[in-house]
């Protein structure tokens, strides 16, 4: 997750920033095009370049694959939509200056006896060079799409796309073993017959499972557009209140009972609660089969929801590896304070100033409390009336790699509390139910710790002080140097260590020089 090395400017375990470095200003501007069986997208990432933002991204559901089991060819109408979309995407892609354009087919076009002659038709009409990669390969980059959200990821990935279905074997920040079926829902809807369909997706996954060795894993990363409209589905089902795909999890129970209620439900209805297009929708029903096959053969304790897959594993596959060795979120909130904050770099000395607070806590929720600092300012334009709430919102639904739903809640109540005292009222409340009480207490901390230390965000680092926490005693001391560091210490920062204090259930105490103030 992180680098080990700690540099002479004291960076600490997360190394020196390096979106700004050689390596990174040259995937500043990156374009994928995909073709895929059921859409066509191109997405140009822009950014930090170890957890990259979307600039550009647009999808057409062409169905390029729709009908191939009975005629082995192209769908005639998709093949129109798809050159349309490819010329236009090759127009853009030129305006954004995109460093690089990769454009990339997959099972569709590999199979179709046709895909040669669509091959040459789009180099013909827009330049591009159409890579179509054969199952492994792609089963290899959706691996590595999600490891640049997940860079710990460990167990299965799955990726389901119009005509195929690849697994790929990820562990300790690599991909393993992979493996491709032709398990897509537009090839299962030339199976005429329920059972079967099912018959022929049992003897699939069961084949796949042999290819790769193995019939067991704890953690299933599920890729592609029909897995997303399920997850969103589940979320509707339980009423789930943070609606962000990405790292969504569900357990095996969860999943069971929102595979049976989507067979209860009329899919046109279902399509508009979840606002899903009618295209999309209607490859769900047998999607659903196909997981629940998959869920059944590999027995996971926990599936989780990736929105990185073929197009970020071609990103990743760009990335040296110093990148790739980064932690994605830390990176990200670095680049937002870089572009965003009043006074880039403070975040670093924010963090140093609050973490004796939290000196006992694991290496994870140290990394959460530095990915706070660094955001503690990067909404600083919104109207004062509405910044918490706008912080709360931006961190929520924040495009972040490596942030769990619960920790995203957590990031986001720091960042409210930064500028707000109190939480009632606020979009906090919605989400609560996700944060445990003593995680919702310490972002409370960790909010109002910033919040002092901001008012000293103005003048030298050297003026801080030392906080110190002495939980048996029950004091946290601010230990501030005479003369210009006890003048910063105002009305309002004091009111602010008041509040930090009785936050913490303990006594505020001001340390000048040498001599102590304690207050009541």
């Amino acid at each position: 997750m992180a680098n080990d090395v700690v540099d002479p400017e004291g960076y600490g375990p997360f190394g020196a920033p390096l979106f700004d470095g050689p390596e990174a200003r040259a995937l500043r501007r990156v374009g994928v095009i995909d073709v895929g069986s059921n859409s066509v997208r191109l997405v140009v990432f822009d950014g930090a370049a170890r957890s990259p933002a979307y600039f550009y991204n647009e999808k057409i559901l062409c169905g390029l694959g729709a009908g191939m089991s009975e005629s082995g060819r192209l769908n005639p109408e998709g093949r129109v939509r798809a050159l349309s979309a490819l010329r236009r995407f090759a127009i853009l892609a030129r305006g954004m200056e995109v460093n690089s354009l990769t454009a990339v087919a997959t099972a569709a076009v590999r199979e179709a006896e046709d895909g040669p002659a669509f091959e040459a038709e789009v180099k013909a009409l827009t330049g591009l060079k159409l890579w179509v990669i054969d199952g492994t390969e792609e089963a290899r980059l959706s691996g590595q799409g999600v490891l640049l959200g997940w860079p710990e990821a460990d167990g299965l990935m799955c990726d389901i796309g119009g005509s195929s279905m690849e697994l790929a074997e990820i562990s300790g920040g690599e991909v393993k073993a992979t493996v491709s079926g032709k398990l897509g829902p537009l090839k299962l809807a030339g199976v005429k017959g329920k059972g079967k369909r099912a018959e022929q997706i049992a003897a699939g996954v069961a084949e796949m499972a042999i290819a790769l060795g193995r019939d067991r894993y704890d953690k299933i990363y599920l890729v592609g557009g029909s897995w997303r409209a399920i997850a969103r589905i589940d979320m509707e089902r339980r009423g789930y209140p943070l609606h962000v795909l990405h790292e969504y999890t569900m357990t095996p129970r969860d999943l069971r009972a929102t595979l049976e209620y989507i067979g209860d439900q009329d899919i046109g209805d279902l399509a508009n609660r979840t606002e899903t297009s009618s295209a999309r929708m209607s490859l769900v029903p047998i999607a659903a089969q196909v997981l629940r096959q998959v869920a059944k053969t590999f027995r996971p304790k926990e599936i989780a929801i990736s929105s990185y897959g073929i197009r970020e594993g071609l990103l990743y596959e760009q990335m040296p590896d110093v990148l790739r060795a980064r932690d994605p979120l830390i990176e990200s909130c670095r680049f937002a304070e870089a572009a965003s904050a009043r006074m880039p770099g403070f975040g670093r000395v924010l963090y140093r100033f609050i973490s004796p607070l939290f000196a006992r806590e694991n290496a994870r929720r140290r990394r959460l409390i530095r990915a706070c600092c660094l955001l503690h300012d990067v909404s600083w334009r919104a109207h004062p009336d509405y910044r918490a709430e706008i912080c709360f919102d931006n961190a929520t639904r924040a495009n972040l790699g490596g942030l769990t739903h619960w920790e995203r809640v957590y990031l986001g109540l720091a960042l409210l509390h930064r500028y707000r005292n109190k939480r009632e009222g606020t979009p906090f409340e919605a989400l609560a139910p996700l944060l445990s009480e003593p995680a919702t207490a310490q972002a409370e901390v960790v909010g109002k710790a910033m919040r002092l230390g901001a008012m000293f965000s103005a003048q030298d680092p050297a003026l801080m002080g030392v906080l110190r926490l002495y939980p048996k005693k029950g004091i946290l001391q601010l230990s501030l140097p005479r003369g210009d560091g006890e003048a910063l210490y105002g009305e309002v920062a004091e009111a602010r260590f008041q509040s930090l204090a009785d936050s913490l259930g303990v006594t505020a105490q001001i340390k000048i020089g040498r001599q102590d103030k304690a207050k009541a």
